[in-house]
């Protein structure tokens, strides 16, 4: 692929990624004021999924698929799609579910678009903030809102004494057990911690430089693949623990310096496992 071809496909994922996700916030926000159904549970009883999750999806799936439809597909509610052009895109109808079901506005829409496994484009879509978070790999990340589009950049170099973290909890009570745990070890040793509920958010809070840092265990591909990409833009860095890359067991994602000190804690409290 040479370069100009390149950038013009990088052009085309980044609109389709833009329209799809703004027709699907929408939707989701219209399904938020009619009232929410709950259609089922996943990893435990407080692992909601909603009848919106699935009809947001199944719009991404047709609105990219129509579009382009030789690229694979990974959805958190099922979709799965083989393709043969090399681009793969990653979808979480709603990140965010449980504060969806609440009326909390911290949930979003988030699609990302990869090439040959390394991520490209990132659309996180928050209707009930009015903002839109987009990166373009090579290209930085915005904000788009009301007042604008506005250049993202992570709060760096920050300490760990003076941060702000983010972080989640799982489903299951094992799992909370243990971050409880690594939470007991950690607030002392910062200036204070968040909890917003919604992966795809704090990492793009991250990347505004409204939280210093985030972390959490035991979130998936659709969680982190937009999001991820816009803290990177943004300068930031995102990942696992020392040189791992992102996985179930562990993400983080803060400025270069907070993140080696952030690591360095999160690992001698063994913040990857349940253990």
């Amino acid at each position: 692929m040479d370069l100009e071809y390149s950038e013009l496909l990088l052009d085309e994922l980044r609109e389709l990624a833009i329209s799809a996700a703004s027709e699907a916030a929408v939707l989701a926000a219209q399904g938020r004021r009619e009232g929410v159904v709950v259609a089922g549970t996943k990893s435990s009883a407080t692992d909601v999924v909603t009848e919106m999750d699935r009809r947001v999806e199944a719009l991404l799936v047709d609105r990219i698929l129509t579009a382009r439809p030789d690229d694979g597909m990974l959805g958190e509610e099922g979709a799965s799609h083989v393709g043969s052009s090399g681009v793969r895109w990653v979808l979480d109808p709603i990140d965010g579910t449980v504060n969806y079901l609440y009326g909390i506005p911290s949930w979003a829409v988030s699609v990302a678009a990869e090439i040959d496994g390394v991520g490209v484009v990132g659309v996180v879509a928050a209707p009930a903030l009015g903002e839109t978070f987009v990166a373009v790999r090579g290209r930085g990340a915005r904000k788009h809102d009301q007042w604008g589009v506005h250049e993202l950049r992570v709060n760096d170099p920050v300490e760990l004494a003076a941060s702000l973290v983010a972080t989640g909890y799982g489903y299951t009570q094992e799992r909370r057990t243990s971050q409880a745990r690594v939470t007991s070890a950690l607030l002392p040793q910062v200036a204070d911690l968040r909890r917003l509920g919604a992966c795809s958010l704090d990492l793009c809070f991250v990347a505004e430089g409204r939280f210093d840092a985030y972390y959490e265990r035991g979130v998936h591909l659709w969680d982190y693949a937009a999001a991820g990409l816009v803290v990177t833009e943004a300068g930031g860095r995102f990942g696992g623990l020392g040189d791992a890359g992102p996985a179930e067991g562990l993400v983080i994602g803060a400025g270069p310096h907070l993140y080696e000190q952030l690591s360095h804690v999160l690992r001698e409290n063994r913040a990857d496992s349940d253990g």
